[in-house]
Protein backbone atom coordinates (compact mmCIF):
# COMPACT_ATOMS: atom_id res chain seq x y z
CA UNK A 1 0.00 0.00 0.00
CA UNK A 2 1.37 3.43 -0.78
CA UNK A 3 1.38 5.39 2.10
CA UNK A 4 1.12 9.49 1.73
CA UNK A 5 4.37 10.68 2.70
CA UNK A 6 5.48 13.03 0.07
CA UNK A 7 7.76 10.29 -1.50
CA UNK A 8 6.22 9.29 -4.92
CA UNK A 9 4.60 6.05 -4.90
CA UNK A 10 6.45 4.33 -7.64
CA UNK A 11 9.88 4.86 -4.90
CA UNK A 12 7.82 3.61 -2.45
CA UNK A 13 6.88 0.16 -4.34
CA UNK A 14 10.61 -0.31 -5.75
CA UNK A 15 12.05 0.55 -2.04
CA UNK A 16 9.81 -2.65 -0.87
CA UNK A 17 10.29 -4.78 -3.67
CA UNK A 18 14.00 -4.23 -3.40
CA UNK A 19 13.97 -5.14 0.32
CA UNK A 20 12.29 -7.84 -0.23
CA UNK A 21 15.01 -9.06 -3.12
CA UNK A 22 17.51 -8.20 -0.45
CA UNK A 23 15.83 -9.72 2.41
CA UNK A 24 15.50 -13.08 0.24
CA UNK A 25 11.55 -13.03 0.30
CA UNK A 26 11.97 -12.55 -3.33
CA UNK A 27 14.76 -15.23 -4.13
CA UNK A 28 17.60 -15.59 -6.86
CA UNK A 29 14.96 -16.46 -10.25
CA UNK A 30 11.67 -15.79 -8.71
CA UNK A 31 9.42 -14.39 -10.56
CA UNK A 32 7.91 -10.79 -9.36
CA UNK A 33 4.12 -11.11 -9.36
CA UNK A 34 2.36 -9.68 -12.29
CA UNK A 35 1.79 -6.15 -12.76
CA UNK A 36 -1.40 -6.41 -12.35
CA UNK A 37 -0.97 -7.73 -9.21
CA UNK A 38 1.40 -5.37 -8.00
CA UNK A 39 -0.79 -2.80 -8.83
CA UNK A 40 -3.40 -4.55 -6.58
CA UNK A 41 -0.93 -5.03 -3.65
CA UNK A 42 0.01 -1.64 -3.93
CA UNK A 43 -3.15 0.01 -4.47
CA UNK A 44 -1.76 1.73 -7.62
CA UNK A 45 -2.00 2.45 -11.70
CA UNK A 46 -0.19 0.27 -13.41
CA UNK A 47 2.16 2.89 -14.67
CA UNK A 48 3.48 3.28 -10.96
CA UNK A 49 4.43 -0.15 -10.85
CA UNK A 50 5.98 -0.43 -14.34
CA UNK A 51 8.04 2.25 -13.34
CA UNK A 52 8.82 0.93 -10.01
CA UNK A 53 10.05 -2.42 -11.52
CA UNK A 54 11.46 -0.16 -14.40
CA UNK A 55 14.28 0.89 -11.66
CA UNK A 56 14.72 -2.04 -10.12
CA UNK A 57 15.89 -3.10 -13.92
CA UNK A 58 17.86 -0.01 -14.22
CA UNK A 59 19.46 -1.48 -10.85
CA UNK A 60 20.49 -4.69 -12.10
CA UNK A 61 18.20 -6.54 -9.46
CA UNK A 62 15.39 -7.91 -12.22
CA UNK A 63 15.80 -8.96 -15.84
CA UNK A 64 12.08 -8.88 -17.87
CA UNK A 65 11.56 -12.52 -20.03
CA UNK A 66 9.28 -11.48 -22.98
CA UNK A 67 5.86 -13.55 -22.50
CA UNK A 68 7.22 -14.90 -19.08
CA UNK A 69 7.52 -11.81 -16.81
CA UNK A 70 9.98 -10.52 -14.86
CA UNK A 71 12.59 -12.57 -12.61
CA UNK A 72 14.72 -11.55 -9.48
CA UNK A 73 18.59 -11.62 -10.94
CA UNK A 74 20.28 -15.34 -10.61
CA UNK A 75 23.78 -13.32 -9.23
CA UNK A 76 21.54 -10.85 -6.60
CA UNK A 77 22.51 -12.33 -3.26
CA UNK A 78 21.13 -11.03 0.66
CA UNK A 79 23.56 -8.89 2.02
CA UNK A 80 25.05 -5.75 2.66
CA UNK A 81 23.36 -4.47 -0.50
CA UNK A 82 19.87 -4.78 2.28
CA UNK A 83 21.39 -2.82 4.90
CA UNK A 84 22.43 -0.07 2.85
CA UNK A 85 18.47 -0.27 1.03
CA UNK A 86 17.07 0.00 4.24
CA UNK A 87 19.13 2.98 5.67
CA UNK A 88 18.62 4.76 2.87
CA UNK A 89 14.86 4.70 3.42
CA UNK A 90 15.72 5.87 6.60
CA UNK A 91 17.15 8.88 5.62
CA UNK A 92 14.66 9.68 3.11
CA UNK A 93 11.98 9.46 6.37
CA UNK A 94 14.47 11.26 8.34
CA UNK A 95 14.98 14.13 5.98
CA UNK A 96 10.99 14.31 5.09
CA UNK A 97 10.47 14.45 8.95
CA UNK A 98 13.01 17.25 9.44
CA UNK A 99 11.22 19.13 6.05
CA UNK A 100 7.78 19.18 7.71
CA UNK A 101 9.37 20.25 11.30
CA UNK A 102 11.56 22.81 9.87
CA UNK A 103 8.83 24.02 7.78
CA UNK A 104 6.51 24.45 11.18
CA UNK A 105 9.05 26.34 12.98
CA UNK A 106 9.45 28.64 9.87
CA UNK A 107 5.56 28.91 9.56
CA UNK A 108 5.86 30.40 13.57
CA UNK A 109 8.33 32.56 12.95
CA UNK A 110 6.99 36.33 12.17
CA UNK A 111 7.72 37.82 8.56
CA UNK A 112 10.37 40.05 9.02
CA UNK A 113 12.49 38.94 11.79
CA UNK A 114 16.08 40.91 13.02
CA UNK A 115 18.91 39.12 13.66
CA UNK A 116 21.15 40.49 16.23
CA UNK A 117 24.31 42.39 15.53
CA UNK A 118 27.15 40.18 15.85
CA UNK A 119 29.88 41.09 18.36
CA UNK A 120 32.72 43.38 17.19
Amino acid sequence: MIKKTGQPGYLQIADDLRQQIHGGSLAPGAALPSTAQLAETYDASLSVVKMAVGILRNEGLVVGQQGKGVFVRDDVAPGPSADLAGEVSELRTAVRDLSVRLARVESLLPESTERPASPS
